[in-house]
């Protein structure tokens, strides 16, 4: 499957397991387009229009109905097209999703999910390509996932909708339409918290999550043929995040690389970065190398699109210098 079928397929078998699931969002019905970008096509029809519906222009409207059909029992999974529009609905989901299990003793949960595109790479401008996830992992009371491939896709946001949490799941735009991977038929779950290895290695460790986990092998790939080893760790959950699966990679490796599309400054790499020198300041025979986004507003030209994206060549740069680092000490 495709990204975007991937996750059709998630809620598919969400909506057929569980009467108490729901989708809102703009457009997501058949009548209006089954989605912008084709995950909810054919859902309406299957499902009715009772479940999936299709709603006004309002994110504020989306997030409060969901919020709302939330504590009532339901288990909402509320479509915002574009992470950048969470700002216009970031008082429901900060100050209510987040905090109304916290502030009622555990007596109301708010089994809500939340979707939304995300990312550069579509030419669909500043204020409709942002990276957001430092915004949200900053919210106590929320859980945020990444998928960087269509079967975790799947299986994230399966367990996004039966988790008893508000968790929002970040859709990077360009994972929509990539190559058809294999994803299990049926209901499949990747459990939150669980980052995956994806390469094993022994020289550097590269964390990373969405998209740039691919840049990331590539890099190994490329080290590879010098005969040096990275390993590459996939986060797909930053909140909860799987800080064994980190701090044990890179407590063998010594060095590590954190990567991710947002913009550097104050990016989730920092809290990562943070956590490896407060944990393994000792082990570390280099210190932590950050690479992100450029520190700009996203720009429409394609070329300076792809510029504001960290590349291989960013990627490869910062892995060169920690291991060059680590041989000069």
């Amino acid at each position: 499957m495709t990204g975007f079928q991937a996750l059709g397929s998630a809620l598919d078998d969400a909506l057929s397991r569980d009467p108490s699931v729901l989708l809102l969002g703009e457009d997501i019905a058949d009548a209006t387009g089954g989605g912008v970008f084709m995950v909810t096509n054919g859902l309406s029809t299957k499902h009715g229009a009772d479940r999936v519906r299709a709603t006004p222009i309002s994110e504020q409207a989306i997030m409060g109905a969901a919020i709302g059909a939330a504590i009532a029992g339901m288990r909402p999974v509320a479509e915002i097209m574009l992470m950048d529009f969470l700002a216009v609905c970031m008082d429901q989901l900060s100050n209510h999703a987040a905090k109304l299990c916290y502030m009622s003793g555990g007596q109301t949960a708010v089994p809500l999910t939340v979707r939304c595109a995300a990312g550069a790479g579509m030419q669909f401008g500043a204020q409709h390509s942002e990276m957001l996830e430092a915004w949200l992992t900053h919210i106590p009371g929320l859980k945020v996932v990444v998928p960087s491939n269509p079967a975790d896709a799947k299986g994230l946001l399966t367990a996004a909708i039966f988790d008893p949490d508000p968790v929002v799941v970040v859709e990077q735009s360009l994972l929509y339409f990539g190559p058809p991977q294999p994803v299990p038929v049926g209901h499949h779950i990747v459990p939150l918290g669980e980052a995956a290895t994806v390469r094993p290695g022994r020289d550097v460790t590269l964390i990373s999550y969405g998209r740039q986990v691919h840049d990331a092998v590539a890099v190994a790939e490329q080290l590879a043929e010098e005969s040096i080893e990275a390993e590459v760790i996939d986060l797909r959950t930053l909140v909860p995040l799987d800080e064994d699966a980190v701090l044990e990679s890179v407590a063998r490796t010594r060095r590590a690389v954190v990567i991710h599309e947002a913009v550097r400054r104050n990016g989730f790499g920092a809290e990562l970065a943070s956590l490896i020198h407060e944990r393994l300041f000792d082990d570390l025979v280099a210190p932590v190398e950050r690479v992100g986004g450029a520190e700009t507003p996203i720009p429409f030209a394609k070329e300076l699109e792809d510029a504001f994206v960290p590349s291989r060549d960013d990627i490869l740069a910062a892995a060169r210098r920690t291991l060059a680092r680590a041989t000069a000490s």
